[in-house]
């Protein structure tokens, strides 16, 4: 039950976290202080940077420098051989995220075109640290983890449920909340998240190398491409990080534009922001 508490807090934190991104986003230029952004959000100075220790584990000066293209820029540098050497020790098979492992299983072209036919998915929809989100399972592994707006439910369903169209499904939180509460707990976990993931070829090579990148690393779309041997194949390799179906676990948010800006994500540019920020605040 902590745990589930904890989630709970730092979820209706985030709300918060991602008002303050937003703002600053928009007046970057003014350089506004924490008495302005604590006023633009409706918070008090004091409130709003005990609210951002609670959620962060940092000050939020040190968060927002986490944030800024000379930070990016720098992080790009060292990450690049970081990623390498990652790689080419294996871990892209199975990486570690904080004190968690990741493995998974492509489904084979045959079950592809079966579109889901027999498989069973439970879904429910539970709170974390960055939001609300509906977490998917199968007997196989994880097959889904995306963050929503709480308005977003019904529509996030039925899009999961497009995708396997002929799958059985099930909401059933009670079996999916231990998994978030594990995926999010601050205690160290040993057991695998293992995930059962669809997708062409060379979308699971792309989610099989981002693995590789660590907590609290970035790496550039190119920095992918290269290393799968495809150097200029860097917009496919884009198209295949937007289709991630595993958020979080498959770290897609920790590749950015070369240039250092922190651009797109399939759950919104803030959330990315956010989830660097908040990686990098845990890892110092």
């Amino acid at each position: 039950m902590k745990v589930a508490e904890e989630l709970k807090d730092k979820s209706e934190d985030y709300a918060r976290i991602e008002q303050a991104i937003r703002f600053l986003e928009m007046n970057f230029e003014k350089q506004p202080d924490l008495d302005t952004i604590a006023r633009a959000i409706n918070l008090s100075k004091f409130h709003f940077h005990r609210l951002f220790k609670r959620w962060a584990g940092v000050t939020p000066e040190q968060f927002l420098h986490y944030l800024t293209l000379e930070y990016a820029k720098k992080l790009l540098r060292e990450s690049h051989s970081v990623f390498d050497a990652s790689l080419l020790s294996g871990l892209s098979g199975g990486s570690r995220l904080h004190d968690l492992f990741v493995t998974f299983d492509a489904i084979t072209p045959g079950e592809y075109k079966k579109f889901g036919k027999d498989l069973e998915i439970t879904y429910g929809f539970h709170l974390t640290p960055f939001g609300l989100c509906l977490l998917a399972t199968t007997s196989r592994g994880i097959c889904a983890l995306r963050f929503i707006d709480p308005h977003e439910q019904e529509l996030a369903a039925g899009q999961l449920q497009k995708e396997w169209p002929k799958a059985a499904f099930s909401e059933q939180p009670s079996i999916t909340r231990p998994v978030i509460e594990r995926m999010f707990s601050p205690t160290p976990q040993k057991q695998a998240f293992h995930l059962a993931l669809k997708g062409t070829n060379f979308q699971v090579q792309v989610w099989r190398a981002l693995l590789a990148i660590p907590a609290g690393a970035i790496v550039s779309y190119q920095d992918v491409a290269a290393f799968l041997g495809k150097p200029n194949a860097t917009r496919a390799v884009a198209g295949a990080i937007a289709k991630n179906p595993v958020a979080y676990l498959i770290p897609c948010h920790r590749v950015i534009r070369k240039s250092g800006e922190i651009y797109k994500y399939r759950w919104g540019t803030m959330r990315k922001k956010a989830l660097l920020g908040w990686e990098a605040g845990n890892l110092r």
